[in-house]
């Protein structure tokens, strides 16, 4: 049985199309996705899934289950100077991955310490998982909705199960906010994925070598009753809520 750390879910995503680039790089002009998945957009689901500033999500590894394909698109995108602009677009097309990830506590936001209660966190973010995510799931940019639900991490059958090595190169990893490293400052990170048997298991934000400053940044504040809420009293609301749901 397959060992996973403390606080983790599981789940699989999918959907129509998916566009994962490099921020830094995708403003304006045409875009190209990368073939599999950011460390970024893939904690962007967790977030969408259940987040609040108590804790980071970690993204452990990411099964890549159907083939890898892409599909060109003329678009229309608005220019910042006004109108519209022509671009050509790279998708993926019919994508679907499982995802292992878990939280661990932002020590980096001291006031919300008594909010550290990891079953309460942990609880909430299987339900919101079941229900499909607390907020709309993004495979990359708006355009390409995602779709989740819970899963076993390996099990079924991969387009990749039968291939040993896939290296990618270089690519975005994500990047380093000061709520989550005390720093002022905006990081970019970028590394060398490489696919074993259709499975990526991602290097934790901080070993990542290769990193970039981007600009200053502060962090932003938070506090119990100031924006947010303890977290025994969302989940008791969100059980309240799922309660009232399923008697309609």
């Amino acid at each position: 049985m397959m060992e996973t750390p403390k606080n983790s879910i599981q789940f699989s995503v999918w959907g129509k199309y998916a566009l994962f680039t490099d921020p830094i790089t995708k403003i304006g002009g045409e875009r190209c996705s990368y073939p599999i998945p950011s460390y970024e957009a893939l904690k962007g689901i967790a977030k969408s899934i259940y987040w609040k500033p108590t804790f980071i999500w970690f993204i452990d590894k990411v099964r890549v289950m159907k083939r890898i394909r892409t599909q060109t698109r003329g678009m229309k995108p608005i220019k910042l100077s006004g109108g519209n602009d022509l671009a050509i677009y790279t998708y993926l097309v019919d994508v679907e991955y499982q995802v292992l990830a878990h939280f661990e506590w932002n020590e980096y936001q001291t006031e919300l310490v008594r909010d550290r209660i990891d079953g309460k966190h942990y609880q909430i973010a299987q339900r919101m998982l079941e229900r499909g995510g607390r907020q709309d799931i993004f495979l990359g940019t708006r355009d390409c909705q995602g779709y989740v639900q819970p899963c076993i991490f390996g099990e079924g059958q991969s387009f990749y199960d039968s291939i040993d090595v896939v290296n990618f190169g270089l690519m975005f990893h994500g990047f380093d906010y000061p709520d989550e490293t005390g720093k002022n400052e905006l990081i970019t990170r970028l590394w060398n994925p490489i696919m074993k048997r259709g499975v990526i298991e991602f290097c934790r934000p901080e070993h990542c070598e290769i990193k970039k400053f981007i600009r200053p940044m502060s962090a932003k504040k938070f506090g119990i009753g100031l924006n947010q809420k303890e977290v025994e009293k969302e989940l008791k609301e969100i059980v309240n809520n799922i309660r009232e749901e399923d008697t309609l």
